[in-house]
């Protein structure tokens, strides 16, 4: 694999047979390209799809027993290349090298999560009646697509990569080509480990790429991580050709803020789940709800922010498209009359001045209506709106049309409950910024943040991945019948 030019994987092999128009690859903090990524079209998807469907029938199957210790070899080079493959992250992507360690960690651990699988699908056997068992085994459905984003290019992959194949399916992976280094890169580690050829496969490119993967019949299952609006694309095309799919999308988190809250540890919190990852994750806090009294709160939490300096703790924006349309919502919140406590627009960094940054934002007495309060601004930017109590605060939250996390700041266990119990979020927080589910809590929202049933990650992702066959059995004829046997 050149980083170069990059290639499609397929069947254990770097190819370009079909030959491509190819797209810049962008060191966003430099503006500097650092690579090319083919886009690829229909063939493409059906020669990586072959090569899954031949390997599918060994690799399916394999014990499990046998197909997890490559994922215990696979952890352990994930372990040993944390430092190469964090700064291939913070290459390509442009967040800060602590949050590039910290996604290649989250990918060790879900990839120890799905180490355990043997534990978990071991399957059920019970006697319905004297002489009659019933059993349910588990199997893979297939061969499985996952369609992963910018934002995170080694972790989100790496919530589908080891659960689906420990499962005994078999992949094609489409990496955001914004951000395809990293994925060819744990094609590598994936071949080192001992997973055989055509188990795992890439094809690079864009909209036709994904549309091909939508169609094919050979794919049983797509699996799909992006904005809302290519979300519900993806799932209509996908469920139109009789798959599971399941994609999530858009987030527009809510933090509550009350007025008994730790002054501290919300300030530091909601200014941490605002710029980290440079506000270019679903799970980013980009709206507080400041009930009551909080102006103290406000004042500490600007304080927090003027210490996230871009280039040294606050990474760069995908793009220069990005950062004009992040700049954009802001000046548009601003001649709408809300008030910029903390102005990130016009960033630039010293020796990186072709870089794409926005320094991190915080925005006053926004109103629920404002554009900036409904739509997902994937940049470093807070917008605060005003509540009376918590109610009001959480009919705010309840009329925005995502789900992905809520959050509130309280010290009192009674308003906690009963935020949680009524916020319309997959995920929820108690004095937690970014309340991401640990390993084996699964990853997923509500709403218009997902489409389909279950969840990615965790437990819930064995359902997704596996199909369950149910065997009764009866080789007793003299034992005692009734109306079951």
């Amino acid at each position: 694999m050149s980083a170069a030019s990059l290639q499609n994987y397929i069947a254990g092999t770097w190819q370009n047979k079909n030959g491509h128009k190819t797209l810049p690859v962008e060191n966003p903090s430099t503006g500097e390209v650092i690579s090319h990524v083919p886009l690829s079209g229909a063939k493409d998807v059906n020669e990586a799809v072959k090569a899954a469907a031949n390997a599918f029938l060994k690799w399916s199957v394999m014990p499990i027993k046998e197909r997890v210790q490559i994922f215990f070899r696979y952890k352990f080079l994930l372990e040993k290349h944390t430092q190469e493959l964090a700064e291939l992250v913070h290459k390509e992507n442009g967040k800060i090298m602590s949050e590039a360690m910290a996604e290649i960690e989250k990918s060790i651990e879900v990839t120890e999560f799905a180490c355990s699988m043997p534990q978990l699908t071991s399957g059920e056997i019970l006697e319905v009646s004297r002489g009659v068992e019933c059993r349910i085994d588990r199997y893979p459905v297939g061969v499985v697509a996952s369609i992963t984003p910018f934002n995170f290019p080694a972790m989100v992959p790496n919530w589908t990569i080891p659960n689906a194949l420990v499962l005994g399916n078999t992949m094609v992976l489409k990496p955001s080509e914004l951000v395809p280094m990293s994925s060819c890169r744990l094609a590598e580690l994936l071949k080192e480990a001992g997973l055989p050829d055509g188990v795992f496969n890439i094809v690079h490119g864009g909209q036709e790429t994904v549309e091909a993967i939508c169609d094919h019949p050979g794919i049983q299952a797509v699996t799909f991580v992006g904005s809302t609006k290519v979300a519900k694309i993806v799932y209509a095309r996908s469920t139109a050709h009789f798959k599971r799919a399941l994609c999530l999308g858009g987030a527009k988190n809510h933090l509550i803020v009350m007025p008994d809250a730790h002054e501290d540890m919300t300030a530091s919190n909601v200014a941490a789940s605002m710029s980290g990852c440079a506000g270019q994750r679903c799970m980013a806090a980009s709206a507080m709800v400041a009930v009551g009294s909080v102006d103290h709160i406000i004042k500490k939490l600007v304080d927090e922010a003027k210490k996230i300096v871009p280039g040294k703790n606050l990474g760069a924006v995908i793009s220069k498209a990005a950062k004009e349309r992040i700049e954009r919502y802001i000046t548009e919140a601003e001649q709408q009359g809300a008030k910029i406590l903390l102005d990130g627009r016009g960033a630039k960094v010293e020796g990186k001045e072709n870089g794409y940054y926005v320094g991190p934002t915080v925005i006053d007495h926004v109103k629920p209506e404002m554009k900036i309060a409904q739509e997902e601004v994937f940049g470093p930017v807070l917008s605060i709106m005003r509540a009376n109590d918590v109610d009001e605060a959480l009919k705010i939250e309840n009329a925005n049309p995502y789900g992905n996390a809520a959050s509130v700041f309280t010290q009192s266990g009674g308003i906690a409950r009963y935020v949680a119990e009524h916020a319309s979020a997959g995920m929820i927080g108690v004095n937690i910024g970014v309340p991401v589910p640990r390993e084996p809590f699964s990853f997923g929202g509500w709403n218009e943040s997902k489409f389909g049933a279950g969840d990615i990650t965790g437990k819930s992702s064995i359902e997704f991945f596996t199909k369950p066959k149910k065997t009764t059995t009866k080789w007793n004829p003299e034992a005692r019948k009734n109306w079951m046997s």
